[in-house]
C-alpha cells in the first residue's frame, strides 16, 4: 500500500492476507487520513462512549458503541483512542474486518468476547493486533478496577502489580492478551508502544486532557473474493 506521508503512520506486523489494510495514525487530522491512505470512502466514524458494544456495518444498527465489524469492501473500520487500547481482528482468509476500543471499560464489559460472537469463525484461525496504548508502567488504577477483572477469572491477576494500598499498575496489553487466551485466540500480534512514552502519541493521562485522539484502521480492499 504506497500512501503519502507514511512516517505518520504504524502498519500492523500480522500474517493478514495482503487485501487487508490497516494502519495507525498520528498527528494526522480526518480529512489528512483519508487523503493520505487513499481511501475510496470515508472511514465510518463512531460514537465512542466506553462501552462494550459491537456495531455491524452490513447491517448499519447505528453509530454510538466500540467497535465495528464489517464482510464488505466499501466499509472501513476505526476507532479513536489516546492511551485506550486499539485492536484489530481479522482472519486468516482475510474474510472479515473488526476495529475495538480497548478502554479498561470496554474490556472489563467484555468488547473482545462480543465481537467474537458477531465475528462467528473459528477461533484458530482469527488474527488479533494490539495497537498503541498507555503502557503498564504509567497506568494506575484503584482496587475497584482489578476487582472487576478478577470478577471475570483469576488469570487477569497477573495483568496488575500492586504500587500503594488501594492502587495497582495495570498492563493492558497484558488483560487483552489474557482475554484472547481464554477465549481460545493465540495468534496475537503487536503490543509494548506506548502513548505514555512516545510523544508522537496522544496521551490523555500525559497531558492530562484531550488534544487528540490516534485513528486506528482497518478494511478490505476491493476485489477480494472468499
Amino acid at each position: 500500500m504506497k500512501i503519502s506521508h507514511p512516517d505518520h503512520y504504524i502498519f500492523p506486523e500480522w500474517p493478514a492476507p495482503a487485501h487487508v489494510k490497516a494502519a495507525t495514525s498520528f498527528q494526522r487530522s480526518r480529512t489528512e487520513i483519508t487523503q493520505d491512505l487513499k481511501l475510496s470512502v470515508e472511514p465510518v466514524w463512531l460514537n465512542q462512549v466506553h462501552g462494550a458494544h459491537i456495531i455491524d456495518l452490513d447491517i448499519n444498527a447505528g453509530l454510538t458503541g466500540d467497535a465495528t465489524f464489517t464482510q464488505r469492501q466499501n466499509k472501513i473500520c476505526v476507532v479513536l483512542t489516546a492511551d485506550c487500547l486499539p485492536i484489530l481482528i481479522t482472519d486468516q482468509a482475510g474474510s472479515f474486518a473488526a476495529a475495538l476500543h480497548g478502554g479498561w471499560r470496554g474490556l472489563a464489559g467484555g468488547i473482545i468476547d462480543n465481537a467474537i460472537k458477531i465475528i462467528k469463525k473459528p477461533v484458530q484461525e482469527l488474527l488479533v493486533w494490539l495497537g498503541p496504548a498507555i503502557g503498564p508502567d504509567h497506568f494506575e488504577v484503584g482496587e475497584e478496577v482489578r476487582e472487576q477483572f478478577l470478577g471475570r477469572g483469576a488469570d487477569y491477576s497477573a495483568a496488575f502489580s500492586p504500587k500503594k494500598p488501594g492502587k495497582f499498575m495495570a498492563d493492558i496489553y497484558q488483560i487483552a492478551k489474557i482475554n484472547c487466551h481464554l477465549l481460545g485466540i493465540k495468534q496475537i500480534f503487536g503490543g509494548g508502544l506506548c502513548t505514555y512514552c512516545d510523544d508522537r502519541f496522544y496521551s490523555y493521562r500525559r497531558d492530562q486532557q484531550i488534544k487528540g485522539h490516534m485513528a486506528t484502521l482497518i478494511w478490505l480492499e476491493p476485489g477480494i473474493t472468499h
